[in-house]
């Protein structure tokens, strides 16, 4: 057996980076439980030098090994530990863009980059599709996508990403930032924008964009897809196809800053009334296996209620010890947690 350790990323928000190395052993558990096959063991945190690692031990690591590992939202470096040093393991980041694309944007209410990118990685671990993760792109929606932080992090894997977001002005800021940052970084795509309609009047925005990694794969017709609509979270299959995606992942409205959805009192920032309006078209749009991850204050909505709507909707929530360890303190009126759902 080998001992191995992760250095994790600097946070700059200091309450996130004290939650951080809990997040990480959870979020090692998930994929130690859904992609290598239960392998690693002893997985907690360790401090050397006074600094704070997550370790854990295994068999060597093989190339898959460490390409899966190269996925953990948090890890910035990975280590053999033996004898008191630290040889240094090069990890393979899946990165299609660079990382810049999550972190320019800054607005109040915005989501940290890195639990964004955990929230999204143990939905697809959990879905059907954990073993195709470094087979082929991935299709992902976020229904309450503000201005893309999740379609963001979708694109840097080099996967497609569809949002809906209730807010138009939120709509057209992504867009402006997803154009402008296309043509400044001189990345080959096609953005087109159209009205949504209903009985001829206009309620709402869209629009899509191609991608193209490469000018060869934009010329060649291989192009990641964006597609984006301003609209009702709970109307989301009115603009996609039925079975379109991989998985679901999104935060609900923490009562606090973030409202949701339309309805005959306007705007709600009641998560469980938008997550009961809204999930039974949302499981319509998953593929068979797909999964459902959902980030939620605590203060507003019990555990036990976001499940049962989860269940009544046809889907298995995972209950392992790792799906069990993500409940950590943004600020003071919000303790975030995770839950994910399996459509079988």
């Amino acid at each position: 057996m080998t001992d191995y350790v992760l250095l994790l990323l600097p946070a700059t928000n200091r309450v996130y980076a004290e939650a951080a190395p809990a997040l990480a052993v959870g979020e090692l558990g998930v994929f130690n439980e859904r992609v290598l096959g239960g392998r690693l063991q002893d997985i907690g945190e360790e401090r050397i030098a006074g600094v704070r690692y997550v370790r854990f031990r295994c068999e060597p690591l093989d190339g898959r090994d460490v390409r899966l590992l190269s996925f953990v939202s948090a890890v910035y470096a990975l280590f053999e530990w033996s004898g008191g040093v630290l040889r240094p393991v090069a990890l393979c980041p899946p990165a299609v863009f660079e990382d810049d694309l999550l972190s320019i944007q800054k607005y109040q209410g915005k989501t940290n980059e890195h639990f964004t990118k955990l929230l999204l990685n143990v939905t697809l671990a959990a879905s059907a599709f954990a073993g195709e993760l470094l087979d082929r792109p991935m299709s992902i929606l976020d229904p309450l996508c503000g201005r893309g932080t999740t379609l963001n992090q979708a694109l840097v894997y080099g996967w497609d990403a569809a949002g809906v977001e209730f807010d138009e002005r939120e709509v057209l800021a992504y867009e402006q930032f997803i154009g402008t940052y296309l043509k400044r970084k001189r990345v080959k795509h096609a953005l087109r924008t159209s009205a949504i309609r209903d009985a001829r009047a206009v309620v709402g925005h869209r629009f899509d964009v191609d991608i193209g990694a490469t000018k060869e794969e934009y010329k060649a017709g291989v192009t990641r897809r964006l597609a984006v609509v301003s609209g009702d979270a709970a109307r989301a299959r009115e603009h996609f196809p039925a079975a379109k995606f991989d998985a679901i992942a999104t935060d609900l409205p923490y009562g606090v800053q973030h409202g949701s959805m339309a309805g005959a009192q306007g705007l709600s920032r009641r998560p469980l009334d938008l997550l009961a309006a809204s999930l039974p078209g949302w499981v319509t749009l998953l593929k068979p296996g797909g999964a459902v991850g959902l980030a939620w204050n605590r203060h507003v909505a019990g555990r036990e209620k976001v499940v049962e709507l989860l269940v009544a909707n046809g889907l298995e929530v995972l209950d392992s010890a790792p799906y069990l360890s993500f409940r950590h303190v943004v600020d003071q009126s919000i303790t975030r947690d995770i839950v994910v759902g399996r459509l079988g």
